[in-house]
């Protein structure tokens, strides 16, 4: 690992670190992917990695080419003591908005990763605190939090599970790009571009748009 690396790293293990020197003995971080499109899922990832984790190239998974964020996913679940993914689709997200659905993706991740602790049995490994990006008023399953501006950019944990969501989102719109090739989701992700908008203008709707997302384009 180059020098330069190795430093970019440590400083977005400040914050583990300064905790861990306080006695904390295990961490978590969640971050999400898919507020902003126009259709799919939102994913929200919950992994909790190694004090001694230095994987090259975590960092938030926006800076993070598609294809060294799949091999980077492949690192992190390997190397994670345990993590959690929980998924909502786009009819609860248009029951429930945006907000609340990711805040129910992130109980859901929590518990996925509990789940995880124990069939590899490391429930002695259970969080003593959880980092997450940005988000507050969340139930945490009784596990204090911090919630942190742009922490994806600033918490190795929060950004190893920012690569999580999205590679795992990603791999999801590939999918049903299969069973809707018209509107692009392979390339877009169900953001709103040109040609995505383009495509709603010319085919319609499709069960993955979120209608609460589409009103003033359709």
């Amino acid at each position: 690992m180059k020098e330069k690396e190795f430093e970019r790293l440590k400083e977005i293990k400040k914050i583990e670190e300064e905790l861990y020197l306080q006695g904390v003995t295990s961490i978590a971080g969640i971050d999400e992917a898919g507020r902003g499109p126009l259709a799919g899922p939102v994913v929200v990832a919950c992994v909790i990695m190694p004090r001694d984790s230095m994987i090259e190239g975590v960092n938030d998974s926006k800076k993070v080419s598609e294809k060294k964020r799949e091999k980077l996913y492949d690192q992190i679940i390997e190397e994670s003591i345990a993590y959690g993914v929980g998924i909502i689709s786009q009819t609860e997200i248009d029951r429930i908005n945006i907000l609340n659905a990711t805040k129910e993706g992130l109980t859901t991740a929590i518990k996925e990763m509990e789940k995880n602790l124990q069939e590899r049995e490391r429930a002695f490994d259970k969080p003593e605190i959880i980092l997450v990006d940005a988000l507050t008023k969340i139930d945490t399953d009784h596990i204090p939090y911090r919630s942190i501006i742009k922490g994806d950019a600033k918490s190795y944990s929060i950004a190893a599970a920012s690569i999580i969501a999205k590679v795992t989102r990603d791999r999801i719109m590939r999918q049903w790009d299969e069973v809707y090739p018209m509107y692009g989701f392979a390339q877009h992700k169900g953001y709103g571009t040109a040609v995505h908008i383009a495509a709603i203008k010319e085919y319609g709707l499709c069960p993955l748009h979120r209608r609460s997302f589409v009103k003033n384009i359709v």
